[in-house]
């Protein structure tokens, strides 16, 4: 891990530990400070170790259950266990090697088991097997693992377009059914107010018949009462005329009129009453006939 510094005195900076050696075995960790050694004696300073927490970063490929190849960001950071800094120093040539084979190894072994989505949703649950099986492997070796994130998930570029155009047309699949729903209430709601007015229209036109039975009724009244020897057959077809007349003042005073009365004359408002009367008696006989 280091080159021997044979000399008589030394100072191990913060957040980092030295490794004694006599006589190039291992004797003992010198912790932060100054410390004098024995050359003399086959005393010496073997090396360095930073106890600051590291990182390493590791891309691994790998396939998922449903066939999705992905490559896969793992985020590890480590440090040295200070009372272990010997195992540490001894043991591994590289450890940055050791740590990033053991977790392509329990990657590739997780991953195929997850479909592409399972694998979305439980990468924390890989991230902590990654975090089991280097605990206890670089734990022998001086290494403490401390987190381990699984930074990035990233498909091949064709299944990342799949799944957009998937997520797009469910997306506008939901804004259709949305859309048929509010014009499928605009309908209803249509439908309900033109029967409302139809509704209140009819009312209006009763009321308006109403009104017009009820003011030829008293106008024949009236007329009857103040012109003796009136019948009530002679005033409606008075009153006939002077509405016949009425009608044809009206159309004459409009130039985009289209409607026409066929036959046409005053003789024939007298046929028109004629044939009224006929119907009501008609149905009043028919009613008696009935009862």
């Amino acid at each position: 891990m280091g080159n021997a510094y044979c000399v008589a005195c030394g100072c191990v900076g913060q957040a980092s530990v030295g490794v004694v050696e006599r006589w190039g075995r291992y004797e003992k960790i010198a912790q932060p400070g100054f410390h004098c050694f024995n050359p003399f004696a086959g005393q010496c300073l073997a090396g360095f170790l930073s106890t600051r927490i590291s990182s390493l970063d590791v891309r691994i490929e790998t396939k998922t259950k449903d066939n999705v190849f992905v490559q896969m960001l793992c985020s590890i950071q480590y440090r040295i266990i200070k009372y272990n800094a010997d195992d540490a120093f001894y043991e591994l040539q590289n450890p940055k090697e050791q740590i990033q084979a053991y977790v392509f190894d329990v990657v590739r072994a997780h991953v195929p088991k997850m479909t592409l989505d399972e694998l979305f949703e439980q990468k924390g649950d890989v991230a902590q097997a990654v975090l089991v099986e280097l605990e206890k492997v670089m734990g022998a070796y001086g290494y403490k693992i401390e987190h381990i994130l699984m930074i990035d998930i990233i498909p091949d570029a064709s299944v990342r377009k799949a799944m957009n155009e998937i997520n797009a047309a469910q997306r506008l699949q939901l804004a259709n059914v949305y859309k048929g729903e509010a014009e499928k209430i605009l309908q209803v709601k249509k439908a309900e107010a033109d029967a409302e007015a139809m509704y209140l229209g009819g009312v209006g036109v009763a009321r308006q018949r109403q009104a017009i039975t009820d003011g030829l009724r008293e106008n024949i009244l009236n007329f009857s009462d103040k012109v003796e020897g009136a019948s009530a057959k002679e005033v409606m077809d008075l009153i006939m005329i002077t509405q016949y007349f009425d009608t044809i003042k009206d159309l004459g005073n409009s130039s985009k009129n289209s409607t026409v009365f066929i036959p046409h004359g005053p003789g024939h408002v007298r046929d028109i009453g004629d044939q009224i009367r006929n119907g009501l008696m008609e149905a009043a006989s028919a009613k008696i006939d009935v009862e």
